[in-house]
């Protein structure tokens, strides 16, 4: 079949002054509709109709054919039927043929998806009672009118939404009319057919405050978070992962964790994202599937040929915590926990880029007291080592006999509450939503080596520390110098070094004061906003 295209953009429009030749998300916006045509399957010949030469002459760039429109039909009054008759018989003329159907197309949809205008055609191709076709969308509701001064209701009874009789606005998207009907002052046919696209597909910009919406919509992206989170690695890329998606707010989100991160998927899915668990032998082959623009890995060390492989299937690629080859030649890194022998253009390590949860940055700084009251034990989502048990078990006599009070928070992910059954004063809870006010309660906490050392750093509480792993033996901040006691990996240690440990600092009131002064050195106030700020700018890159 023959088919025209013709897009009428006048230079004269009013809502927003020179509309057709403004750019939208960095492109003109008539760049939108010519690039959309380039892409059906069908063969068409795009015209754009106008008066004006400068946009006749940035459509010709964009690779569209021009009709010189007259000014009589070029006024805010005239309709779009005398236009598009006016440009079909140029086209005609000038093309030599005669066309089977007119489709109008108006640049102020810069949404529309080149796949509803093919199916709209593939409709009227294959239905020849169908006259007309309009992109539509639905607008059934309690709508009124005004008749005469009077507000007057288009419903007959006051219903729920589906209930109710449907209406339907059209979109100016596509309107689609056989040849045969097309007049100077028609384009509609006695059979006609909606075509109903989604939301953000009826968009047409005739305000400034349509114009926003769009461009939020266009430069929305697509973010993949790729997060492993287990018994044997803990949560702790899971909820650093979590921070960064609840702070990125006009993007689309996603998580992708592997197939040992069930733990992961299920913690995810509390906080209502979109979770998807790897299928594939290839986590690649998933990542393929789910065509992101932007990946951000949290899954510890990468290599090169996986982020090169990323690299052809998206735009960017993001990491934390990752002292593998891949993170050389990734996009942006950042290793808030680990030192870094080499100092890389596009790395970003040390305190000043780690994420601090809102409970933490709202917070107030410990008052250090002379006397110790309460201790508290936190070893993370996970604990594979059970340093709870370990600490509990070398320091529960001396608490009690100090009128010391000990409290536990374990994480979601530990599971040996059966060890801690036999001691009886100990308050245990579970995945609390608020640690930072049981830190703060605390005269001195026992952790892992890590990001919770950050946490209790920045409200200045001493510290007594035992790694969970040989990995966070390298995590470089958990030091005395940063205001920490690190007795090193727990299962190391036994109960009397422990016990010695905590009573020389329970009595030593000034070393707790300095611990707290040294914790305090570090300003973590701007690191999450710095972060976030360095990601959305490589997003914008895009």
């Amino acid at each position: 079949m023959h088919i025209l295209v013709v897009i009428p953009a006048r230079g004269g429009s009013k809502g927003i002054p020179r509309k057709n030749l403004r750019y939208l998300a960095g492109k003109p916006l008539l760049f939108y509709v010519a690039s959309m045509l380039k892409k059906s399957k069908f063969k068409l010949d795009a015209y754009l109709s106008s008066e004006d030469q400068e946009i006749l002459g940035l459509g010709k760039k964009l690779g569209l054919k021009i009709h010189k429109r007259d000014l009589e039909i070029a006024g805010d009054a005239v309709t779009l039927d005398p236009v598009v008759y006016s440009c079909l018989q140029y086209a005609e003329k000038k093309e030599s043929k005669k066309y089977d159907l007119v489709i109008t197309m108006q640049p102020t949809s810069p949404l529309l998806k080149v796949e509803s205008l093919d199916n709209a055609l593939t409709e009227i191709i294959n239905n020849s009672e169908i006259e007309t076709i309009l992109s539509a969308s639905d607008a059934t509701a309690l709508s009124w009118t005004k008749k005469e001064n009077t507000y007057t209701p288009l419903y007959e009874k006051r219903l729920n939404r589906q209930y109710l009789k449907p209406t339907y606005n059209e979109t100016g998207g596509f309107f689609i009319s056989r040849r045969n009907i097309v007049t100077e002052n028609n384009r509609i046919g006695s059979k006609v057919s909606l075509y109903l696209l989604d939301d953000s597909e009826s968009i047409d910009i005739d305000t400034f405050q349509d114009w926003a919406i769009c461009e939020y919509l266009l430069k929305k992206k697509k973010i993949l978070f790729v997060v492993t989170g287990n018994s044997i690695v803990g949560l702790g890329h899971v909820y650093n992962s979590l921070l960064i998606a609840n702070d990125i707010l006009n993007h689309e989100i996603q998580f992708l964790v592997d197939s040992d991160s069930n733990l992961a998927a299920e913690v995810l899915a509390k906080y209502n994202y979109k979770v998807a668990i790897q299928k594939n032998l290839d986590i690649l082959d998933d990542i393929k599937e789910l065509s992101p623009d932007i990946v951000i890995n949290d899954r510890l060390d990468t290599d090169e040929k996986y982020i090169f492989s990323l690299k052809k299937i998206c735009s960017k690629v993001i990491n934390f915590e990752d002292l593998g080859a891949g993170a050389v030649v990734s996009d942006l890194v950042f290793n808030a926990i680990y030192p870094e022998n080499k100092e890389y253009e596009h790395h970003y390590y040390g305190a000043d880029y780690f994420l601090l949860r809102d409970e933490f940055l709202l917070s107030k700084t410990k008052v250090i007291t002379d006397k110790i009251e309460k201790v508290l034990l936190t070893f993370g989502g996970v604990d594979p080592l059970n340093n709870t048990l370990h600490v509990l078990r070398s320091i529960y006599e001396y608490c009690i006999q100090n009128n010391i009070e000990i409290k536990i928070i374990a994480g979601i992910g530990y599971d040996k509450f059966n060890t801690l059954e036999s001691f009886s004063n100990v308050t245990i809870l579970r995945d609390v939503k608020n640690i930072s006010d049981h830190m703060l309660d605390a005269d001195i906490i026992f952790t892992s080596a890590g990001r919770t050392v950050y946490e209790v750093a920045s409200l200045g509480i001493p510290c007594i520390v035992l790694a969970q792993n040989s990995r966070e033996l390298t995590h470089y901040f958990a030091s005395f110098s940063n205001g920490f006691i690190n007795m090193g990996l727990g299962s190391d240690q036994n109960d009397n070094e422990i016990l010695d440990t905590f009573k020389n600092l329970a009595v030593d009131f000034k070393q707790r004061k300095q611990l707290s002064a040294l914790m305090r050195k570090t300003d973590f106030m701007n690191g999450r906003k710095t972060v976030i700020n360095l990601i959305k700018n490589e997003i914008e890159k895009i």
